[in-house]
């Protein structure tokens, strides 16, 4: 089964400002994704990272939307010393340190792929993808490759 790890950029996406195309679209590709997973086609991993990432949104509209969301995570990454120390060698990278520490929980439960609408993050990422353990990729561009 496909395993997916949204970064915290994915799970705003859908309550961002829709005006622009390209949010529109991307809103639509998260939405499609977390249909399947509903639909128990795909699994939903999450992490201890993300849940504190989304604590500190300071909207408390995402906010509240952004947790209900992530009460249908399916399997939860604790961050340990391998993730800590996989995400210094992110760090090393470029990487925020938020950023470093999704990745490491991602590649710790051997999902298959990595979202976000982060375009630094995404570069990043491009940039060094040998070196990383799973695909970095914005939802819509994957989502149109797996539907």
């Amino acid at each position: 089964m496909t395993k997916i790890y949204f970064d915290t950029s994915c799970l705003n996406r859908p309550f961002d400002d829709q005006t622009q195309v390209r949010v529109r679209l991307e809103a639509e590709a998260v939405l499609a994704i977390l249909a399947r997973i509903e639909n128990g086609e795909w699994t939903w991993i999450g992490s201890d990272v993300l849940i504190d990432e989304i604590e500190q949104t300071p909207d408390t509209h995402k906010l509240s939307r952004a947790k209900l969301l992530s009460s249908f995570i399916q399997e939860n990454v604790e961050v340990g010393e391998m993730e800590e120390q996989r995400a210094k060698e992110l760090q090393a990278e470029g990487f925020q340190i938020f950023d470093a520490l999704h990745i490491a929980c991602a590649e710790t439960a051997k999902a298959d792929v990595f979202l976000s609408t982060d375009d630094r993050l995404l570069k990043l990422a491009k940039r060094i993808e040998k070196q990383l353990h799973l695909r970095v990729e914005n939802p819509l561009v994957w989502v149109e490759e797996m539907i």
